[in-house]
């Protein structure tokens, strides 16, 4: 029998992927929609970005808060991710300046990257702490794909750095809508050889 935590429930996969996903497919259509535009807020102008960005925080914070409400839990990645993004898309409103919410992406991939970087300089897979439940796998295996995914981090933080910098605003929001999915979707595709020579049989099968 496979382990499970009992604060943990089940929810419908589509409706998980819609919690997770929607606020990012929303920003990015209020983005190519109000893109253009400038809004006059208490005397001082706003681009559509910044607008867009204002709606984003309350709703990713209510999609957060619904997957918890419906799972019982949320990873350290999606609490970082929420905290992240409430500050940083706080300090672009606020400041009326994009360059902060851009930064997002790069401190969450240098956050998790660092992280696991510090558990194999410790000979420890901090990886397999949040995802043994998910991927069973030999100690040889996550310490093969915790460097893998290390290394992978680091190398989208840099990738967003280069692409905010040196490239337009439109590059940058589908890089981050599209291209970041794709980006982790091939990678974990790319790791089917640790998962089937380093792969555990479930207990059930055993």
């Amino acid at each position: 029998m496979t382990r499970a935590t009992s604060a943990s429930k089940k929810i419908n996969p589509t409706l998980k992927m819609v919690l997770e996903l929607g606020p990012v497919v929303l920003f990015f259509i209020g983005y190519i929609k109000l893109r253009e535009e400038v809004f006059v807020i208490a005397g001082q102008d706003y681009k559509g970005f910044i607008v867009v960005t204002a709606a984003f925080i309350p709703l990713m914070i209510l999609s957060t808060l619904a997957l918890w409400k419906l799972t019982g839990h949320l990873s350290k990645m999606q609490v970082a991710t929420l905290i992240l993004v409430v500050f940083m898309g706080g300090l672009s409103v606020w400041l009326n300046d994009e360059r902060f919410f851009k930064m997002k992406p790069t401190l969450i991939y240098l956050l998790f990257g660092g992280a696991l970087g510090v558990g194999l300089l410790r000979g420890q897979s901090y990886l397999k702490l949040v995802m043994e439940e998910l991927m069973p796998l030999e100690h040889e295996g996550w310490m093969i794909l915790t460097r893998r995914i290390c290394l992978f981090f680091l190398g989208l933080a840099l990738a967003n750095e280069l692409i905010w910098r040196l490239t337009t605003t439109d590059t940058w929001v589908y890089f981050k809508t599209f291209g970041l999915p794709v980006a982790m979707f091939a990678f974990f595709m790319f790791q089917g050889k640790v998962f089937q020579e380093h792969g555990l049989p479930d207990e059930d099968e055993a």
